[in-house]
């Protein structure tokens, strides 16, 4: 277990202050990090475990200021970066004939173009030490399957793989990147696109696990690729995603599918 202990490192989780992000964040903590997390806005209450607390830097990922301002913000505290976690992003749906190129822009930069720079910004930190780091990217399902009303996101999502992928090979062997691709999980929003309870429990029959993910679900995953047990492992695509959704076509014929969703 000792392989697990975090202590003595620095980890900065973007938008770590909700949802998966403060799940991230709680983690790390829990596990002796120095952890540094940034969004727009300040958590409601701080991320704390056992009165060790996760230190919040307001900052927009699409501006490479603020990033490095987030960045100079660990170093300043521990003099080290051992791990980032590219965890911000999101979009509110929109028709794809009709959504403006406006919106579309901001949803790539936020969720591709904000990852690629923070990974730039904490790259010379990284290459500088003995140890190197780990850089984690989530990603979704929705850019490994169609994703009807967000095709920026989908697109932008899918990219995370070969940004992944590149740097990778680029950045080897002193950083490891790593994807992590993020299936349905409940979070305090769940209820805006699942429904109550009866909707994340009809939802969670979909999938293989026979559940929606929670946020430690992905946060285990995490804390192990950040870890020194996850030491061979770079480039890859790690899908956290209960098995995946059932395909729609098992239970057409018999009106399963629509049973399920109704």
């Amino acid at each position: 277990m000792d392989n697990l202990d975090f202590t003595g490192r620095t980890v900065i989780i973007t938008g770590g202050t909700k949802g998966l992000g403060r799940g991230l964040a709680t983690r790390f903590v829990a596990a002796g990090a120095d952890v540094v997390i940034c969004a727009r806005r300040p958590p409601e209450t701080p991320v704390t475990v056992e009165g060790r607390e996760a230190v919040f830097v307001a900052a927009d990922v699409r501006d490479p200021e603020q990033i490095a301002g987030v960045v100079a913000t660990a170093t300043d505290r521990t003099g080290r970066v051992d791990a980032l976690v590219n965890n911000a992003g999101g979009a509110p749906p929109a028709e794809s004939a009709t959504v403006s190129p406006r919106f579309n822009e901001k949803i790539v930069a936020l969720n591709l173009l904000a990852p690629m720079a923070f990974c730039q910004a904490v790259y010379p930190v990284m290459q500088a030490q003995d140890t190197g780091g780990v850089i984690l990217n989530i990603s979704s399902v929705s850019g490994v399957r169609p994703n009807p009303m967000g095709v920026a996101y989908g697109a932008a999502k899918a990219g995370l793989v070969n940004l992944s992928e590149t740097l990778a090979v680029e950045w080897g062997p002193k950083i490891r990147v790593l994807t992590v691709t993020v299936g349905l999980i409940v979070t305090d929003d769940a209820h805006l696109y699942y429904g109550d309870e009866a909707g994340i429990a009809a939802v969670g029959e979909t999938i293989a696990l026979g559940r929606m993910g929670r946020p430690d679900d992905v946060a285990d995953v995490c804390l192990f690729l950040a870890s020194p047990l996850a030491r061979w492992m770079s480039g890859a695509n790690v899908k956290v995603h209960g098995g995946g959704e059932k395909p729609a076509y098992l239970g057409a014929s018999t009106g399963e599918v629509a049973a399920e969703g109704g």
